[in-house]
């Protein structure tokens, strides 16, 4: 459906005028799984009178005795207050979950009238009542029945998405296959789907901190599986011709769409253009391409074709001076996903792990960064992840000076970049950011598989530029012989800049390819290539096959090293609402062969690197060996002295 149809408002006394039914459902009703089985114990239920809330218990003699709900029961309500962490009255989060509850059914309740009226449903219904409904009619009032259902449901599902994104909690909930999804007709559909969810409660709800994400996760399989009901159903023109809107939530329906627009939060950053960045040529280029790779993401798959071909960057290094441009290329590439995902009506998140994160309790700093983790990797949101400063955040293992909190980031890092456990959908990337990368733990430098150079402005052209671009428009200075900008050209000095890397920069990989060469010739083949990566790794034994892996990597990255069309991501009807073997088919057009010559700049660009890292760390030891050496012999001299102090 367009992103542009015009949206009807759903009133709020709409909504409103079903909040009697909403709580009737949330205090009891019964229900027999007719396709599920039931797995969780009963709630316990008040005597009579009573009620189900423990703030009201009374205390007389007599009336405190409790019985078992007969099976089938659902008091949604008293499950609710059951969940450990309420201390004998419902919590704060209990409260909210339960009031999201009663308003997510009043406004599904509320939008599937409004589709019964569009559809003819609801004359149907009243002939139906009075025993008028013709046996020719009989077939259009179930098919309509089965949409109303549908409705009910995914509307549900999008109303919880939405009321509950703010509660989530940090620690994940996986939500298994949803059977009890009933479309006969709304309020069987609402029995099963509520009975799932007390069933959820019970058995995965185990802590208040949980009941949220629970909630969350029951919300997101139900719309799931209902749009996979939904793509072969007849009868839905009534429900995906048209728009609806719920101001007070700011929740649009739209189809069978999660609305995940909501679920990125808003987001506060001074987005710069591409244009406002100044040198930084290959860095700014992977950027941008890196910014519609993630574009290509497919939601119902739940993965990018730039996975599959091999050419996806999932996290990247980019180092530099102080000054040098890296937060101005994070503000680029956020700014960049965030207009594509406006456009494509996609949910976007950006965090930010930094040195805030650390905490004095022990446990508390992995559990921040898992959770940082866990938010961008959200399958439901296109996801950008930074991690500014990454040398002073993650500690370096074997460093005497690093904090545990600081051990327990690296640690959580090196597992969710390159564990066993990791899953690259290609919905999202991470950035790692630093002035001094030799900083860096070795093996969690090396998960970086790209490495963005933040080198700044670097030649004349480069320095007016950026002194006419911070300048602005209110001066009156000539700008001279000089063409503004036309050395920021980007495929241009893209070009040049790989071309820089035909051959190496780094004094020590120079000798290395130097000598490769006077012994096998150029290196024109894989055998050839070997040899020179071997003749890497035994003057730099940090140079391992995982280093092997990041190059290969970028190779394919390179293959694919074409500008995704701006008029794809512009007009999403082009590109970005193709389905995932569409996608796939058109990215494979654009792929270019893999030659030597791109091999050898890979290689040399990543190798470079490495030599920079490790010359910079050695030296910066041997210049703390030599410092802790002057101190002892200035120790050991004034203690022959006789002047130490008393």
């Amino acid at each position: 459906m367009s992103q542009t149809a015009d949206l009807m408002e759903l009133r709020e006394e709409d909504i409103r005028r079903h909040y009697p039914a909403a709580l009737s459902l949330l205090q009891g009703f019964d229900h027999a799984p007719r396709i599920a089985q039931a797995s969780a114990v009963p709630p316990t239920e008040r005597s009579p009178g009573i009620g189900t809330r423990r703030a009201f218990r009374p205390t007389t003699p007599g009336l405190v005795a409790q019985r078992t709900s007969p099976l089938g029961a659902v008091h949604l309500l008293a499950r609710i207050e059951e969940v450990p962490g309420s201390d004998g009255l419902p919590s704060p989060l209990q409260a909210t979950v339960a009031q999201a509850i009663r308003r997510a059914v009043a406004i599904a309740l509320a939008l599937a009238e409004q589709v019964a009226l569009r559809s003819g449903l609801a004359d149907l219904k009243r002939l139906n009542a009075a025993g008028g409904l013709t046996p020719e009619r009989r077939p259009d009032f179930t098919e309509l029945s089965t949409t109303e259902a549908l409705v009910t449901l995914h509307v549900l599902g999008a109303a919880l998405s939405v009321l509950l994104a703010p509660h989530a909690g940090t620690e994940p909930v996986e939500i298994g296959h949803l059977d009890e999804v009933l479309t006969d007709n709304a309020p069987l559909a609402l029995h099963g789907a509520l009975w799932e969810l007390d069933q959820d409660i019970a058995t995965l709800a185990t802590s208040d901190r949980k009941l949220a994400a629970t909630v969350l996760a029951f919300a997101e399989a139900l719309m799931a599986r209902v749009a996979a009901r939904a793509a072969h159903a007849p009868g839905l023109q009534a429900f995906t011709s048209a728009g609806w809107r719920v101001a007070a939530d700011e929740l649009t329906i739209q189809g069978f769409v999660p609305p995940g627009r909501r679920r990125g939060g808003a987001l506060q950053m001074a987005f710069k253009r591409p244009e406002e960045v100044v040198g930084n040529h290959i860095a700014k280029h992977q950027a941008m391409k890196l910014a519609k790779m993630l574009m290509a993401y497919d939601f119902q798959r739940r993965l990018n074709p730039f996975v599959e071909e091999g050419g996806f960057i999932f996290t990247f290094l980019g180092d530099g001076a102080p000054g040098t441009g890296k937060t101005t290329l994070i503000q680029m590439m956020a700014g960049l996903v965030h207009g594509y995902c406006e456009v494509a009506g996609y949910p976007f998140r950006y965090r930010n792990l930094s040195t805030d994160n650390i905490d004095s309790y022990q446990g508390k700093s992995g559990q921040n960064a898992k959770a940082f983790v866990t938010e961008i990797t959200d399958p439901t949101v296109i996801g950008f992840g930074t991690i500014d400063d990454i040398d002073t955040l993650a500690g370096k293992r074997g460093d005497r000076q690093a904090s545990a909190g600081q051990l327990e980031i690296t640690a959580v890092l090196m597992e969710s970049f390159a564990g066993a456990n990791t899953v690259v959908r290609g919905n999202c990337t991470f950035g790692m950011f630093s002035n001094h990368p030799e900083n860096v733990d070795d093996a969690l430098r090396q998960r970086a598989g790209a490495r963005f150079l933040v080198n700044g402005p670097q030649t004349r052209e480069d320095y007016i530029d950026i002194l006419a671009l911070l300048l602005g428009r209110h001066h009156q200075i000539p700008v001279g012989e000089h063409r503004l900008n036309e050395a920021q050209a980007i495929q241009r000095a893209v070009a040049q800049s790989y071309a820089a890397h035909s051959r190496p920069q780094e004094g020590r990989l120079i000798e290395v390819w130097t000598r490769v060469q006077a012994e096998v010739g150029p290196l024109d083949t894989l055998a050839k290539i070997g040899t020179y990566l071997k003749a890497i790794q035994e003057v730099e034994p940090r140079f391992t096959g995982r280093a092997v892996k990041n190059i290969t990597d970028a190779v394919k990255v390179r293959a694919l090293d074409v500008e995704l069309p701006d008029e794809w991501m512009s007009d999403p009807d082009l590109f970005l609402r193709k389905d995932y073997d569409t996608k796939a088919g058109m990215i494979r057009e654009l792929r270019r062969p893999i030659t030597p010559e791109i091999v050898l700049q890979e290689i040399n660009r990543y190798a470079d690197s490495e030599f920079r890292y490790g010359e910079t760390s050695d030296e910066a030891a041997v210049s703390a060996a030599v410092r802790d050496m002057r101190r002892t012999e200035e120790a050991r001299h004034r203690f022959l002295a006789g002047k130490e102090p008393r």
